[in-house]
């Protein structure tokens, strides 16, 4: 068995109705409920007061027609009643018909036209008419001439006597009444919604106001670049919109004291960022002498001095460790420059030909890869920091060899489209842990276990390349699988033809 459940009313497109919307209709829903409800009971109430009018008339109409009537066992004569004439219109509204009947055979019928005359009922409504007892009291019949409201009345004293007179009145007066009142009842409440409509929407559009600029201010929040950085919030809620003692300004009020406190926070961290940043930027630049200091002497040890061979091995592990301190200090100096924005003037770079220079360097690095270049057949021109977008293409190119076993195909490739140029290296390599793909770029972030290389890395290499990317107005990406792992960097375009169409060296790797 399924559960159902409701969700939210949605409008045409499935969108969420707005909270004014919503209200308007809702308001316009019991409107118009009470006005229905007022409509039936007013109709009710006045049908029941005109039939009533009906009834009342009935009588003194069977009596205008000479009821009660005033017939002896001795009158012989052929009327079933010496005073009722159903004939005499004398006094009887249009449309008022009577008719006598004796033991249920009519004697005499009338109904008064609209000029006073008389003419007798059809036999259809006669045998309509015959059906009604005087105990039965009034009742409504749909006759030829139209819809009445009828009674009975026994006329003859005499025990025994069936002798019965029978009057209506049309019920056209009352039923154009009634109509009347419906269309009069309908149109005021259709104008009465309308107005409601139009009036209820500017009402609570402006009650609502103060909420949707609670709305623009939350988006507006919400919209602004808070993960790094110094972080300004300048919106707030307007005061008019932040007043206690409504909900909404409770809200607006609550909102900007969130606001403040956010950005007291980020301020903060900013702050303890900067700290850290200009620590790591002066302890890489005084620690670059003394590893200058220590590599110097370890070499000047080893080339002039007769040591042991276990002295020997210490050294060459001390100058060893001393070179990788050197790089890892050059790596957290660099990324502290580009964090406080030191770096070079951007001009146009030929990135075919940085291509071609770094990939033959790293083929001369290692010679134990295969590796390929995929490039078009004119230049693709970027604006760059030249050395950066070196540096980039240095530590993409080292990072596949270093992670990737001996026979590994490396290829890079350059596309441009648009006002975009596209930097690809991919390797072949068993590729990388699904579970790093989400850290690969940040500091200090190391999976030697995920891809099958022997070469330890600081970390920093790919922090580094996105740092770089991103000071050039570029983007970087990476997917992987097994045997395919792609690092793929996107750069702006400079306008073609700015540098000229160099000759590729014929040494160049293929």
């Amino acid at each position: 068995m399924t559960a159902r459940r409701d969700g939210p009313r949605s409008g045409p497109a499935g969108r969420p109705l707005h909270l004014r919307t919503k209200l308007i209709l809702v308001t316009l829903g019991l409107l118009a409920a009470i006005c229905v409800g007022i409509g039936v009971l007013s109709h009710l109430a006045m049908s029941d007061y005109l039939t009533g009018q009906l009834d009342d008339a009935l009588e003194p109409a069977a009596g205008r027609a000479g009821f009660p009537g005033d017939r002896s066992p001795e009158d012989d004569d052929d009327r079933p009643s010496r005073g009722v004439d159903p004939g005499n219109a004398a006094g009887q509204r249009p449309g008022t018909l009577n008719a006598v009947f004796d033991d249920g055979e009519a004697q005499v019928s009338a109904l008064v036209l609209d000029d006073g005359s008389t003419e007798p009922l059809a036999p259809a409504d006669l045998d309509l008419l015959a059906r009604l007892e005087p105990a039965d009291g009034p009742d409504e019949l749909d006759l030829s001439t139209g819809h009445y409201r009828v009674d009975a009345f026994g006329i003859s004293p005499t025990p025994g006597s069936d002798d019965v007179l029978v009057t209506g009145l049309s019920t056209a007066e009352r039923d154009s009444t009634l109509a009347s009142l419906g269309v009069t009842v309908a149109g005021l409440s259709l104008a009465g919604l309308a107005l409601a409509g139009v009036a209820g929407t500017v009402v609570i559009r402006r009650s609502l106001r103060p909420l949707e600029e609670l709305s623009a201010v939350a988006t507006s929040v919400s919209q602004l670049p808070l993960s790094s950085g110094e972080v300004a919030i300048p919106v707030r809620v307007p005061p008019a919109a932040a007043q206690p003692g409504t909900e909404v300004g409770t809200v607006g009020l609550a909102l900007n004291g969130m606001i403040d406190h956010v950005t007291g926070a980020l301020q903060d961290r900013q702050a303890s960022e900067m700290k850290v940043r200009r620590f790591v930027a002066d302890a890489s630049h005084e620690l670059r002498t003394p590893l200058t200091s220590i590599r110097g002497y370890t070499e000047l040890v080893l080339m002039s001095e007769a040591v042991s061979p276990s002295a020997r091995s210490a050294l060459e592990r001390m100058d060893s460790e001393s070179r990788r301190m050197s790089s890892l200090v050059e790596d957290l100096l660099l990324l502290a420059r580009l964090d406080e924005g030191q770096r070079g003037e951007a001009s146009d770079v030929d990135l075919t030909e940085l291509v071609i220079e770094t990939t033959s360097d790293a083929q001369a690095s290692a010679p134990g890869y295969t590796w390929e270049l995929a490039l078009p057949e004119e230049p693709v021109v970027v604006w760059a920091v030249e050395a950066e977008i070196r540096q980039v293409l240095i530590n993409l190119l080292s990072n596949a060899h270093k992670h990737t076993p001996p026979g590994t195909v490396v290829t890079t490739a350059v596309t441009v489209e648009a006002d975009r140029a596209g930097l690809a290296v991919t390797d072949t390599g068993p590729g990388i842990d699904p579970a790093f793909l989400d850290t690969i770029f940040t500091r200090f972030s190391r999976a030697d276990t995920a891809r099958s290389g022997t070469a330890g890395s600081t970390g920093l290499g790919l922090a580094i390349v996105q740092a770089l990317v991103e000071a050039n107005d570029g983007t970087i990406s990476v997917s992987s699988e097994p045997g395919r792992t792609r690092f793929r960097v996107d750069l702006p375009a400079s306008q073609p033809g700015h540098i000229p169409d160099r000759d590729r060296s014929e040494d160049s790797p293929v």
